[in-house]
């Protein structure tokens, strides 16, 4: 089964700070509330504009580690969506995110 949860962070280029996320989940919306919808989510990724390469500037949680830390508020959401709370969306859930995912100041707007 390929993924079924897509996202987007609705800002691009310099003020990423001034998006939110939009997930959906076999093309239905989620209603991810106001604190998570306007921040990161906090995957693992280097985040420099500058040295997009360099491991000293990775930062946040790989995927398994990601997953214990929020497998309470996915459960809930899930639930509230009627998305089955198993192992396997919460990884889809984390990898739609990840590719997406983006740090204040990493997109060097605010410098």
């Amino acid at each position: 089964m390929s993924n079924p949860f897509t996202a987007c962070w609705t800002s691009k280029g310099n003020n990423l700070c001034l998006g939110q996320w939009e997930i959906h989940y076999l093309g239905r919306s989620l209603a991810i509330d106001a604190e998570r919808r306007e921040k990161d989510m906090g995957t693992f990724g280097i985040f420099s504009y500058i040295y997009l390469d360099d491991e000293d500037f990775a930062e946040g949680l790989l995927e398994d580690d990601w997953i214990l830390e929020h497998a309470g508020w996915l459960a809930d959401l899930f639930s509230e969506h009627e998305i089955p709370v198993d192992e396997a969306h919460m990884r889809w859930f984390y990898q739609a995110a990840n590719p997406h995912d983006w740090r204040c100041g990493s997109c060097g707007g605010c410098l």
